[in-house]
């Protein structure tokens, strides 16, 4: 039975424990780090996307299928390769001679939550007809603009061992993503393969019931927006993080969404974990996810193999934690 509210009057409270529902009925099917999928959670309830990268076979595009079962949203795949086109994703316009005009053919990317699975398979040229659609929730039709549905996440994969084929994720793409995550791989492999045995069949995903439908998401997210504080305070630890910028072991730091994005993903992971208000905590809890990936390590330091993550964490231990 799924288990839905369609209420407009949602509290708080009710809310915090939809999300709850939600990442206990995903977990009835994933066997990973629960704390992976309140981050995830987290950035879809405060209106961002999602990257997962990490090696093949751990669960990447079956957790994305999951998430949109739960939170009832419209769904779509957009497998990325090398041919694929800025149109067979956004859409095209089609002649009809019976009608005597061009006729809008919506592509893929009309869909509450997308997936796009090896993003970095397409060329730059591709990738970047998320561009629009990921920032303004929109997209350009041969020069019409039209609407995305309401609300509207992508969550990305990409596997970073094959490197032969890719293409490395522009700066302004990376930038438009929330969070970049790893699900890693599961600590419990056994419970895994006996929860296999109960699945009634190839797709676990489907066996899933679905706890919120996508009015319900949009009505948690303006709750969020409205009801979770952040006060001066918080907002000055978080602006602390613009240093990075001037670091000298990189060329380019955060940018101001990035800062916007650690501020919006620290109302979320604060509001799944049942506050209404943000503590120092929640900022340094998801800086490394929210900033690692904006920051351009200078060439000689990339060589030295030195980790954007650990430029990240060594800002969340040097920054005064506010009182």
């Amino acid at each position: 039975m799924s288990e839905i509210t369609t209420t407009s009057a949602l509290s708080l409270e009710e809310a915090i424990g939809y999300a709850d529902k939600t990442i206990d009925e995903i977990a009835k099917y994933y066997v990973g780090n629960r704390d992976t999928l309140a981050k995830i959670l987290a950035s879809i309830l405060a209106g961002g996307h999602v990257l997962l990268e990490d090696h093949p076979g751990i669960g990447k595009t079956f957790v994305a299928k999951l998430i949109s079962r739960v939170l009832g949203l419209s769904y779509r795949r957009i497998q990325f390769t090398p041919d694929l086109l800025p149109s067979d994703i956004a859409g095209t316009k089609v002649w009809r001679a019976s009608k005597g005009e061009f006729e809008l053919m919506k592509g893929p990317i009309f869909a509450s939550l997308v997936l796009a699975d090896e993003i970095n398979r397409a060329p730059p040229k591709t990738q970047a007809a998320l561009l629009e659609a990921m920032e303004e929730g929109q997209v350009t039709i041969e020069g019409e603009t039209v609407k995305l549905p309401v609300p509207f996440n992508v969550i990305a994969t990409q596997n970073p061992i094959e490197f032969e084929g890719t293409y490395p994720l522009p700066e302004a793409q990376l930038d438009r993503f929330m969070v970049r995550l790893s699900l890693s791989y599961p600590e419990n492999e056994l419970e895994l393969l006996k929860r296999r045995l109960t699945w009634r069949n190839d797709d676990p995903s489907s066996n899933a019931s679905q706890v919120v439908d996508a009015m319900t998401l949009s009505s948690i997210r303006t709750l969020l927006e409205t009801n979770v504080k952040v006060s001066d305070e918080i907002l000055g630890y978080i602006s602390q993080f613009a240093q990075i910028r001037k670091d000298p072991r990189v060329m380019a730091g955060p940018s101001p969404r990035g800062l916007l994005s650690l501020m919006r993903m620290s109302r979320g992971i604060a509001f799944v974990n049942g506050r209404d208000f943000v503590v120092p905590d929640d900022v340094k809890y998801v800086a490394p996810d929210t900033l690692a990936h904006r920051i351009v390590p200078k060439p000689e330091f990339a060589l030295e193999e030195l980790s954007t993550l650990m430029i990240v964490n060594e800002y969340v231990a040097r920054i005064p934690v506010p009182k």
